[in-house]
């Protein structure tokens, strides 16, 4: 999986200038937050953004921060998944998804010890994965991106339920996120 082909992709998803009012985010270009831009150094209007900027922030927070490269070197689905996951919910509740899926998949640690879920990818989340896959090859990897997906879900609708304003977002949320993928 080539992170230059998933940068692309989620900025074609998440399309260019938007200012919509339920969106707590505020202005946004390309899914990169006025704030994001604001922290990583970019001081002009939203509207005039560069795509290079934009594809700089999602390499750096989104890919080799949270460690989705290291993921992508057992599992490249697993890692595009939450390299999106990420964009959208971010990565600490992306990577916590994945540490929940493998204790959920464990088997009541017969197969690797439970993880702390601390919501980061560290040795242990890798350990895990590799003992995982090992196990369950690549139709596990199918698995995991479902368990995965359904704990996207599941937060999606919950985000609608407490705070209706959300419920705006949650078909495309759905559509684009959850559904393209099935």
């Amino acid at each position: 999986m080539d992170i230059h082909e998933l940068i692309g992709d989620v900025i074609a998803r998440e399309g260019g200038y938007s200012d919509h009012p339920a969106d707590r985010g505020g202005p946004t270009n390309m899914g990169i937050t006025q704030a994001v831009a604001r922290e990583n150094g970019y001081g002009g209007g939203m509207r005039q953004m560069p795509r290079a900027f934009a594809e700089k922030i999602y390499r750096k927070l989104y890919w080799e921060q949270p460690g989705y490269a290291f993921v992508a070197e057992q599992a490249p689905r697993v890692a595009a998944e939450l390299f999106d996951t990420g964009v959208n919910m971010g990565t600490s509740v992306a990577s916590g998804f994945l540490q929940r899926a493998l204790n959920a998949l464990n088997r009541n640690q017969k197969d690797y010890p439970d993880l702390k879920i601390d919501r980061m990818i560290g040795a242990r989340t890798l350990q895990a994965l590799g003992a995982f896959l090992a196990l369950r090859g690549s139709a596990g990897e199918t698995v995991l991106l479902a368990a995965i997906e359904a704990l996207q879900g599941e937060r999606y609708i919950a985000l609608a339920e407490s705070r209706p304003a959300n419920e705006a977002f949650l078909y495309g949320w759905l559509a684009s996120r959850i559904a393209q993928n099935g």
